[in-house]
């Protein structure tokens, strides 16, 4: 469990609902225990996750801290790749980045990074909240904890872009980057990443819990019904290319590290793969070269096409 708003809670880890008192709390936690210790046939990774969660809430002082949206930074929990996580805990954790103070040169970007996820999340929590109510802070760490998973989850997707952004930014200027293309009946593809290498057709995910690839497509817990992560990204990749008639090099799904146990995970064949699950502190070595060697398609003129193309969402 990390800190991203797609994870499930602590309450929801240990099977209750956050109103509970302390005795259903501690009889819940003691079961959840129990059933997930690796020594009694229970799963390990699952063990982690309830042990996480009771030291989020197992004591009063601790679960006041939690419903109040602080946490440690650095603790014991604290993430690997978390979409979420930032060194501060309070409603920044949460809020759009703001605009960079120093003067390194960084990669040319285009568009807005996680920008329609963000409205798309803002409009679901205040339908859930009660339409015309008001939101005094939309971010307010507490009010996003205790929203329905599904509308966490819509601020994960852009908190997930937007730290895909940052490492993009930090390539440097040989490296240009375009944020939510329009990709007409397919909704949108979340970057178009150019580089010396290719370039590539990147979608940022957080679903809140590991997963795996079974049949070519990419399946787990957390996922919605009907989900089908790899096909969306082929789909969306295939409609932005059509548009601008400017070739993918290849389509990569980044993740939070904690979602896989691989830095790069192949969907597909090694001589024709469907697509590229990578963890996202991989994400910028893998972008440099291994894949394609650098001046192998040309920066120049496919800069200029998707400059006179490319439409943005």
């Amino acid at each position: 469990m990390t800190d991203s708003p797609a994870d499930a809670t602590p309450y929801e880890v240990l099977g209750v609902p956050a109103t509970a008192d302390d005795d259903t709390l501690r009889r819940a936690y003691r079961r959840a225990a129990r059933e997930s210790h690796p020594d009694l046939g229970g799963d390990a990774q699952r063990f982690r996750r309830v042990q996480v969660a009771w030291e989020r809430i197992g004591t009063p002082s601790a679960r006041r801290a939690y419903d109040a949206g602080t946490l440690r930074a650095g603790s014991s929990s604290a993430p690997s790749g978390s979409a979420a996580w930032r060194s501060d805990t309070g409603r920044d954790a949460y809020a759009p980045p703001s605009a960079r103070r120093d003067s390194r040169p960084r990669a040319r970007s285009y568009g807005h990074p996680g920008g329609r996820s963000r409205e798309v999340f803002l409009a679901a929590e205040r339908e859930w909240v009660g339409l015309g109510d008001p939101i005094e802070d939309p971010y307010d760490p507490a009010l996003v904890r205790s929203a329905p998973r599904h509308v966490r989850r819509l601020l994960g997707e852009a908190l997930a872009e937007e730290a895909t952004a940052a490492i993009i930014a930090e390539m440097g200027i040989g490296v240009t980057v375009w944020h939510d293309l329009d990709a007409g009946a397919e909704g949108k593809l979340d970057h178009a990443v150019l580089t010396p290498t290719g370039l590539w057709a990147l979608e940022s995910i957080d679903w809140g819990g590991p997963v795996a690839v079974e049949h070519g497509e990419v399946v787990g817990e957390t996922l919605g019904p009907g989900e089908q992560p790899v096909k969306e990204l082929v789909r969306a990749a295939r409609a932005v290319q059509k548009q601008t008639r400017v070739r993918f090099t290849g389509r990569v799904l980044v993740v939070p590290d904690s979602a896989v146990d691989e830095d790069v995970r192949l969907v597909g064949t090694p001589r024709k793969p469907t697509a590229f699950i990578v963890r996202r502190s991989a994400l910028g070595q893998v972008l440099s070269g291994v894949w394609s060697p650098e001046g192998s398609v040309d920066v120049f003129a496919v800069r200029d096409r998707l400059q006179q193309t490319v439409r943005f969402v």
